[in-house]
Parts: structure tokens; sequence; C-alpha cells
């Protein structure tokens, strides 16, 4: 059996602006065992990394600016492509790419199914997941959840999803057993707090997606004999 992984969330966003180059080279230097970013798509077809839709200085969105008029905004100037991440990571740890806008799936699908040994993609929109599997046949996939499902695996089921990323608070040990019974993995979100990891990690959860990987880090290896 693996041991959990500790997942950076974009990067090490208490030690660097999320979802930099610089947030994910100190998640790779704190020897997480994956990554976490977000992708938008530029209006010229470019997956690029960003959390929301828009730019917060410009109010500017993302989809209707080209990869140019993007970098030439102050704020456009840190925002990497997913190519440039990629070329970062070259399979040093595990890349979560969570896919935020329908229109993006064949961009990251491109990218990310050549690399899917050490890449998957998951979304709060179950239709992309669906779309991109489609699309990139074998790339392991997941998807996002908030709420307790009656039929979670369904669910995964559904869109041919291997992880159910779920809300840390509503991870319980029934649906750690239940997933697993069925071949699937569970990875909760966001986990900063050492008590709750060890819990989560004494229910034989798959993976810990965090803002803290230097704090829960130790916490799982040391959980998993390190």
């Amino acid at each position: 059996m693996k041991p959990p992984e500790v997942i950076g969330h974009r990067g090490a966003p208490r030690e660097a602006a999320e979802n930099t180059l610089a947030s994910f080279a100190i998640a790779l230097d704190l020897g997480a065992d994956g990554i976490e970013l977000d992708v938008h798509v530029t209006a010229d077809g470019v997956p690029v990394v960003h959390h929301d839709r828009r730019l917060r200085s410009r109010g500017a969105r993302i989809a209707g600016l080209s990869l140019a008029e993007l970098r030439a905004s102050h704020e456009g100037v840190d925002v990497p492509t997913l190519d440039d991440v990629l070329k970062l990571v070259d399979g040093r740890c595990r890349l979560y790419v969570e896919v935020k806008a329908p229109g993006a799936e064949q961009a990251v699908g491109e990218r990310v199914g050549p690399v899917r040994a050490w890449c998957a993609v998951h979304s709060f929109d179950h239709r992309i997941i669906a779309r991109v599997g489609e699309l990139a046949p074998g790339l392991p996939r997941g998807i996002l959840m908030v709420s307790y499902l009656m039929d979670p695996i369904a669910a995964m089921e559904s869109v041919g999803a291997r992880d159910l990323w779920q809300q840390a608070d509503t991870v319980d040990q029934p649906l750690i057993e239940l997933v697993h019974r069925h071949g699937g993995r569970v990875i909760a979100w966001t986990v900063n707090d050492a008590d709750r990891a060890r819990e989560l990690l004494g229910w034989g959860i798959d993976g810990l997606c965090t803002d803290t990987a230097r704090e829960i880090g130790p916490v799982v290896r040391r959980s998993a004999g390190a």
C-alpha cells in the first residue's frame, strides 16, 4: 500500500504567492509528494495557472485576454502557463490540475496526457472530467466535492474518476473505506491542522492537500514510519 501523499495546495501559499512558480518550487523543496494547481485558458487557447477567472487587479476575465495581453498586465506577469509548471516539475512529484473552466479540456488534455504517469486532473464540474476522459483516455481523473453524497461511487464511476477530492470536514472513515472497496482513492482538502491530519491518516486517507506542507509533511512521514 502506498503511503499517503502530501499535496501542496497551490504550491506553498503560506510561503510564496499561491499558484506561482516560486510557490511550486518551495513545495518541491519541502519534499511534497504532489502539487495541486488551478487552470483557466486564455482567449488564444493557452492554459494558465490562476485560481479566479478574473485578474483581481483589473477585473479582466482571463478567457477574454490573449496570453500576450495577460503577460502585459501587472498581475499577469506572475501567472505561469501550465507548460511553465510542467517544465518546472518534470516528474519530481505528482501534479494535480484542477480544471476551472469549460473549454479548457482539450488544451489541458494535450499537455498532461503525455505525462499521465505523474499528472492527473480534477474539477468541481464533473462534465469537464468526463470530457477530459474522452480526449485523454487513461489520464487519472478526480471529482471535487463539498457535500457528502449518498452515492459517491456512482458519481465517480459516471466520469471514470479514480480520486474523490472531498472537503476535509466531510471526510469520515466509512467514506474512505467505501471508496477503497471500489478501487478509488480519497484526497482530503484543505488540511492544515496536525490533529485532523493524524485522524485522517488513521482512517487510511490517500492524500492530504495542504497549505502547510512544511508542518503536515512530517506528520505524514511519522505516520508512515519514515
